[in-house]
């Protein structure tokens, strides 16, 4: 995506996200990230080492005409207000959970069970599907862009109202 926005700057919230604030982050990111820019200057903030468990060198975030930004709670709604599209990968939990558990092995099992814990408690106080402008789901080559519930489906229907996967294919 990055590529064909000619290559625009991906923030990962990973880099953001410590163990001690696994949502806890947005005012850091605001003050850090989000205010800089707004005010068209560059944005300065610490990449998290979640192996050493401590910040890493600072990284600058030049203001651009497109800045991704990825990662679980993209689409919370203290960052809804600065996003010009919310897009949400179409992904059962469980999946998602087995993949980063695949990609941090044994040194992060702790982490992954107090990760799934907090990340449910999360979109059920704070919930980003329903607020998706397109969903994104894995194909069998590539990516299948759908409409999201934000533009498809009113805010009385109940699958909305989760950060589960849609019923509707």
């Amino acid at each position: 995506m990055a590529r064909a926005l000619d290559d625009a700057p991906v923030l990962h919230l990973d880099d953001i996200a410590t163990h001690d604030e696994l949502f806890a982050w947005t005012g850091r990111l605001r003050a850090e990230v989000i205010d800089p820019l707004l005010r068209g200057e560059t944005a300065h903030y610490a990449p998290y080492d979640w192996r050493a468990r401590r910040p890493t060198a600072p990284r600058a975030l030049p203001p651009a005409p497109v800045i991704l930004v990825e990662g679980v709670g993209a689409g919370r709604s203290a960052l809804r207000p600065h996003l010009a599209q919310l897009l949400w990968m179409e992904l059962p939990h469980e999946e998602s959970w087995n993949r980063g558990r695949l990609r941090d092995g044994e040194e992060q099992r702790e982490f992954w069970a107090a990760w799934v814990r907090a990340e449910r408690r999360h979109f059920a106080e704070d919930p980003s599907r329903p607020f998706a402008d397109l969903l994104v789901r894995q194909g069998e080559k590539g990516y299948v862009v759908l409409p999201g519930p934000a533009h498809t489906l009113g805010p009385d229907q109940a699958n909305t109202h989760s950060d589960g996967p849609s019923a509707v294919c």
